[in-house]
């Protein structure tokens, strides 16, 4: 008897992560997700902040604090999950960090909580750093301005990731 592959996600990334969507909603999110104990894996904001992983720490604290409230047990273990990598959407280096902050993780989540203009350069550098395979995407709406444009934000996608990974 063969076993299927796992399907889990082992680690998610967020791309966007210090965005107004990433702090009135994410973080709130995830911290709920935490609570029921539905995520237990590292999660990896990336964003071009400037910023070290203390100060993605402390904007995390910040957002549960004031959107939904910052729950002691919960609250603390995200923010023990959260990993940070600062960089340009366009440089290699920022995904070269981020294949390396991802270690051993095979089957990433990735959420591109960024505007759909950035899909295709993510999505380009992700493949190119190594990190699609075995991996989803997961796209914030709205997923482009118009029927052409979301035909070919779609095109991209399917290029790099399996229909059922999207």
């Amino acid at each position: 008897m063969s076993r299927a592959a796992p399907t889990t996600a082992d680690a998610l990334v967020f791309f966007g992560a210090t965005g107004d969507l990433a702090y009135k909603k994410i973080f709130p999110s995830l911290q709920s997700m935490v609570k029921r104990g539905h995520l237990d894996l590292p999660v990896i904001g990336v964003a071009k902040a400037g910023w070290g992983l203390e100060q993605f720490r402390s904007r995390a604290r910040d957002s549960l604090e004031k959107h939904g409230g910052f729950d002691a047990q919960a609250g603390s273990q995200l923010l023990g999950l959260l990993r940070y990598v600062d960089g340009d959407y366009g440089e290699a280096s920022t995904f070269a960090a981020l294949r390396q902050t991802l270690g051993a993780a095979q089957r990433p989540m990735h959420y591109l909580a960024i505007p759909p203009v950035l899909f295709p350069k993510v999505v380009e550098q992700l493949v190119a750093a190594g990190c699609t395979q075995g991996a989803r995407v997961v796209v914030e709406k709205p997923f482009g301005h118009d029927e052409a444009s979301a035909t070919a934000l779609n095109e991209v996608l399917l290029a790099s990731f399996d229909e059922a990974h999207i």
